[in-house]
């Protein structure tokens, strides 16, 4: 698996999963809550906050006709795409504001441009990578924009087919992108565990031969887990404040506290997959003494025979190893022998 790497921090199976909070549209067209987001991501743990940098106008058209309003079983069915994104998009000019305040708090931000306006404003912020939505996989002048900018790129695959995905990778590679990495995705909103599919993340990595991660739309906390199980070293997700203030993505955002959960756990189980590693751990090498091994089990007098009642595998483990019972077992006794002593070839009488 080649490399990758965000500002300082490399990102790998070799290193505590890359974790990305996606601010979205939960902050509610409301400047202070998208800087509360900001900070709730800080202090959850994560690695990077991103943005979404669009308008309405730069992602769709104003038109009420059937092409144009949503009808596909999400939670923003009913609406136009139009109203939808005015509702939903960021003001550019609080994304410089959004991406100090990231900075401030020592973590990355980035974002996902949806046409090539919005990568020119963002090279005008030195973002240190790009993310592409999973929509945008197939919109190719879009990620010939963003590969231009040399930059470090993150692409979800919702919805993608391989050939999809082999397309969007020869693009980007072909314009000049920076390393790339690659994001299972399952972009229904909420998805559903029983379709992520996760077992996609190793055969990607193996395909591709990139970083692979996650952008996780279940409200599950096990999904991630899961995936870095499975190879995934980046995992990114909705935060919201609360779900109870609703917004157009807070039905499938996890709240502060529940992030932090999910921070913890997936750099706990990477901690847990460790290395192809056999014998004692070093906790463990404390406890090798009490392992099984031969003791005395009962008073043997200078002469009398060993047998299968007086030396037994018993713990601790300070004694004879139990590999040798048999050899004991009809062998005399060199001397007096108390119960509870360890079984060694001393007391053996030579023949």
């Amino acid at each position: 698996m080649t490399s990758f790497r965000i500002g300082n921090r490399d990102i790998g199976i070799d290193f505590s999963p890359y974790v990305i909070a996606e601010i979205s549209a939960n902050h509610a067209q409301d400047f202070d809550r998208a800087i509360a987001l900001v900070d709730a991501a800080a202090s959850s743990g994560v690695d990077a906050v991103k943005f979404q940098t669009y308008t309405p106008d730069t992602i769709t058209l104003v038109s009420d006709n059937e092409h144009f309003r949503l009808d596909t079983g999400t939670v923003w069915d009913g609406q136009t795409l139009h109203d939808l994104y005015a509702k939903a998009y960021t003001p550019w000019d609080w994304q410089p504001k959004l991406a100090a305040r990231a900075l401030e708090h020592g973590i990355h931000w980035f974002s996902s441009p949806f046409d090539p306006t919005a990568v020119d404003f963002l090279e005008t912020l030195d973002p240190p990578a790009y993310k592409v939505a999973s929509f945008e996989i197939v919109d190719v002048g879009l990620l010939k924009a963003i590969a231009a900018t040399g930059r470090p790129v993150i692409v979800s695959t919702g919805m993608a087919t391989l050939e999809e995905i082999d397309e969007a990778v020869s693009v980007l590679r072909e314009a000049g992108s920076g390393e790339l990495a690659l994001l299972r995705t399952n972009s229904g909103y909420p998805a559903m565990p029983s379709e992520m599919d996760l077992s996609a993340i190793p055969a990607m990595a193996e395909r591709y031969g990139v970083a692979i991660g996650l952008s996780d739309h279940t409200l599950a906390p096990n999904v991630p887990v899961v995936a870095v199980g499975l190879g995934a070293s980046l995992i990114e997700k909705h935060l919201t404040l609360s779900r109870e203030m609703e917004t157009e993505d807070s039905k499938f955002s996890l709240e502060p506290a529940e992030f932090a959960a999910m921070v913890a756990a997936v750099r706990e189980a990477h901690g847990a997959i460790g290395t192809p590693r056999f014998g004692p751990s070093p906790r463990e090498e404390v406890s090798l003494k009490y392992r099984r091994s031969l003791f005395v089990a009962r008073d043997v007098a200078a002469g009398e025979e060993f047998t299968a009642e007086n030396v037994r595998s018993v713990r601790p483990g300070t004694g004879m190893h139990t590999r040798h019972l048999d050899d004991v077992i009809g062998k005399t006794a060199a001397a007096d022998v108390a119960a509870g002593t360890p079984m060694e070839w001393s007391l053996v009488a030579s023949e």
